[in-house]
């Protein structure tokens, strides 16, 4: 074998497994743990009230990052073959089969195994508790029955995509109080018009897929009177947590300066033509509503930690 070809050989080596770290990184979704992350963030300041520990902050953050990337392996798996009709998904490794099942539901079951270890040694019961819930009511219910088969399973999937917050929330605290219900209720509220306002720029993939959701069973301008009404019910519910005294003037601010432009948008739904546009929008500013939300409870919660 001459030189160039053990070079070009080598060079095959190297390219192979940065390729494969690539596939296994995007098998856990890095953008939703990142998301969910700062929501957790979010909640876990909101309890602590100007403390902190390092170790239950730590735990909290790393075990609920792992738990959310098993799920999310695990969805994938199961996702594989309507992901493969999907113009968004059908690149996933699953779907292009370079990774496999057996490969795929392993990493999901090291990782799940490790995040919850790691809440149990820095957190409490509960905690452990909410987010093997939260993992359930995602991959069990979510994923394997009701998205293929309702319309509701979009209202199922909102309850373990509101769990991050709650689950920081009662890492610290360690109950689950009116703090952790509020949280519950304005996370789910807030994924409902999010998922809907993805339904509706994703129309045409999902209706491919055969997947049940509210616009394609309903119609487009049915989704659109439930995005509204969810919105309308979100603001009154993200601002309970300044009546309940848990947030400040900051939170206040943000929440209905968010909230009101997110219901704006949902009423420019009915007279713009271009509903794709219009749903890319509502989805946009979804994202930005509930990041600067779960920020300033952060940052609120920090200003006494620093005078």
């Amino acid at each position: 074998m001459d030189h160039a070809a053990s070079a070009s050989q080598h060079d095959d080596r190297l390219n192979v497994a940065p390729s494969r770290w690539r596939d296994v990184l995007a098998l856990t979704k890095p953008g939703i743990i990142g998301g969910n992350l700062i929501a957790t963030l979010g909640g876990y300041f909101l309890a602590a009230h100007g403390t902190f520990d390092v170790v239950t902050f730590a735990s909290v953050m790393l075990g609920i990052a792992l738990v959310i990337a098993s799920g999310c392996a695990c969805n994938n798996v199961i996702d594989r073959d309507i992901d493969a009709l999907m113009a968004r998904t059908r690149h996933r490794p699953l779907a292009k089969g370079r990774i496999s099942i057996t490969q795929a539901l392993g990493i999901s079951a090291l990782l799940g195994v490790a995040g919850v270890v790691c809440l149990a040694l820095g957190t409490n019961g509960l905690t452990v508790a909410l987010a093997v819930i939260g993992w359930g009511v995602y991959v069990g219910v979510y994923s394997l029955y009701m998205k293929r088969h309702s319309e509701y399973g979009t209202l199922v999937g909102s309850l373990s995509g509101a769990m991050p917050p709650v689950v920081g929330y009662c890492a610290v605290t360690g109950q689950f109080d009116s703090g952790a219900f509020m949280l519950l209720v304005i996370f789910c509220l807030w994924q409902m018009p999010h998922s809907y306002a993805i339904a509706i720029f994703r129309y045409a993939d999902y209706r491919r897929a055969s997947i049940p959701v509210l616009p394609v069973v309903h119609g487009i301008k049915r989704a659109k009177h439930h995005i509204l009404g969810y919105i309308v019910a979100f603001i009154p519910a993200s601002l309970a947590l300044v009546l309940a005294s848990q947030a400040g003037a900051g939170y206040l601010c943000v929440a209905l300066t968010m909230g009101g432009y997110w219901l704006y948008l949902a009423l420019c739904g009915y007279r713009l033509d271009d509903d794709v546009r219009w749903a890319k929008k509502v989805f946009g500013v979804s994202i930005l509503t509930i990041t600067a939300m779960s920020l300033v409870m952060v940052l609120e919660a920090m200003v006494p930690m620093w005078v």
